[in-house]
């Protein structure tokens, strides 16, 4: 698999309703979740789920969205942690990868929820079906930056690859 991704913006939010707040670095721990994020803190009535450590989702589909059904949905309102671009995150459950210095494994797909289109106000549910994103386990601990590379561990396996070594490649 060929591609080079990177991540947009990053989110986290304190409590489940809460507004997301946008960060430039994220520490990512594994059996957590982000640092900062309602689900590292354990503040949550959801048991133990790896799927639910991380969730990612392409800036592609929220273009997409917005082109095919006229919903703009700014990467906030996505509910999801990192925003990627030139990432096939459906492509990317059951392997691990790279965000950065990060590794992670892909879980399952985040498909949208009733709870979404609550805050929303918008109709996304058919709009982001199979490309809602990507709940992602934590593997190894790190820290995960806007502008990191996304890549899968294949491409790179030796090597500890960041954006601006990938800008050297180009």
């Amino acid at each position: 698999m060929q591609w080079k991704g990177q991540v947009l913006s990053i989110f986290v939010r304190s409590k489940p309703n809460e507004p997301v707040v946008e960060m430039d670095e994220v520490l990512a721990v594994p059996g957590k979740g982000l640092e900062g994020d309602y689900y590292f803190s354990g503040r949550t009535s959801k048991r133990y789920d790896p799927g639910r450590e991380l969730t990612l989702i392409e800036k592609e589909a929220l273009t997409a969205i917005e082109n095919e059904r006229n919903i703009s949905l700014n990467p906030g309102e996505s509910r999801r942690n990192i925003i990627t671009e030139n990432v096939p995150l459906n492509h990317l459950v059951g392997k691990e990868f790279r965000v950065g210095e990060v590794t992670l494994k892909g879980i399952r797909l985040c498909e949208p929820c009733l709870h979404l289109s609550e805050l929303t106000k918008k109709d996304v549910i058919p709009a982001l079906v199979h490309r809602g994103g990507l709940r992602a386990q934590i593997i190894t601990r790190g820290n995960i930056r806007a502008g990191d590379p996304v890549y899968t561990i294949d491409c790179y396996p030796t090597e500890e690859v960041h954006h601006a070594d990938l800008d050297q490649r180009s």
